[in-house]
């Protein structure tokens, strides 16, 4: 069988090394990489790297299908969020150049990629999110922020469109402010009501979802959405988060989580590869924090449970027929995370 040649874009995201790890599991898939960066780490694990434009540059797509045509690619991943929309409105090009791209359509990813659409699109299909409000300006933040009981309970805020957790913070009416200086690292999320006051003050900053604090354990949920399969669908508790990026965690077979996911699944009409990012409220109940609508960074993790997502993905892709209902994941597996070195010259 000749060898299947898959570009993964965003060859430098903290994923990349294992989702490439994944793919090569398949030993019949040649694997491109990708990244404006030209000493992005995918570029020493893959089998060639190409240097692209950034997203935000007009020339992206062109020129991604030019080395797409040039080098006989069949399948495209992308790994960057900002990259999603421009792929899912070009999908129709690279199929008629005999091109895969595994991405949701433009529509499911508009709603996925902003976090405000997303809650609001989701409650008036009757989906359970945590309690919001969307905010333009410093009177709507104040208005929010004392609608949601603060400072009787904590409140969060995060920019509806950012990527990992850029921009999130938790106001907390009695952060202890020693412990936070001395046991916390200087990363750490919580901030004074008057000091995220006096930062928004300063100038303009964009459209905010201010939520409910939900203070229960949180869970990354791995799924596989495919045209007439029930989507597989994989929760994973995050036990240890270092910058947004999980560390360490466990595989739980939660029916409320996965029920959960399903419906989201459902009414956003996503495919492929995507995550969907949880917390336990208060009462112990799953709701949405958000949706990456692409193949998230510790996917790969799941390899450990039995679950290989991106080649999964890519086989189907291929047209590979597989049921995701006869998968079983090996529910209770644990993992942690650990740095390892690259070198060159």
């Amino acid at each position: 069988m000749d060898s299947v040649r898959i570009l993964l874009t965003g060859a430098g995201a903290p994923g990349a090394a294992g989702i490439i790890h994944c793919l090569r599991q398949d030993t019949s898939l040649t694997i491109y990489s990708a990244d404006m960066n030209p000493d992005a780490s995918g570029k020493l694990l893959s089998d060639k790297f190409f240097l692209i434009p950034k997203a935000s540059e007009a020339d992206f797509i062109p020129q991604v299908l030019q080395l797409c045509q040039a080098n006989g690619v069949q399948i495209v991943m992308p790994l960057v969020t900002r990259e999603l929309l421009l792929f899912a409105e070009a999908k129709e090009l690279f199929q008629t150049n005999g091109i895969q791209v595994i991405v949701s359509s433009p529509d499911s990813i508009k709603i996925a990629n902003d976090k405000g659409a997303l809650y609001s699109y989701l409650k008036t299909q009757g989906v359970a999110v945590p309690n919001f409000r969307i905010v333009h300006n410093l009177f709507e933040f104040e208005q929010a922020v004392s609608e949601l009981d603060f400072p009787e309970v904590p409140v969060c805020f995060k920019p509806c469109q950012a990527n990992g957790s850029r921009g999130f913070r938790v106001i907390h009416p009695n952060p202890n402010e020693l412990a936070l200086l001395f046991e916390e690292k200087p990363s750490h999320t919580f901030i004074r009501y008057a000091e995220i006051i006096r930062i928004l003050s300063l100038g303009a900053w964009p459209e905010l979802l201010v939520s409910e604090y939900l203070p229960g354990a949180e869970y990354s949920v791995d799924c596989l959405i495919v045209p007439g399969e029930i989507p597989l669908i994989v929760p994973r508790k995050r036990d240890r988060i270092q910058q947004g990026i999980s560390t360490a965690g466990s595989f739980v077979n939660n029916s409320e989580i996965i029920d959960y996911c399903h419906r989201i699944i459902e009414v956003c009409q996503l495919t492929g590869n995507i995550g969907i990012q949880v917390k336990e409220s208060k009462d112990g109940k799953p709701l949405l924090l958000e949706i990456n609508p692409r193949v998230q960074g510790t996917i790969s993790s799941a390899l450990g449970a039995g679950v290989n997502f991106p080649l999964l993905a890519v086989h189907f892709a291929l047209g590979k027929k597989k049921s995701l209902g006869d998968i079983q994941p090996k529910w209770g597996t644990r993992f942690v995370r650990v740095w390892r070195e690259l070198f060159y010259e």
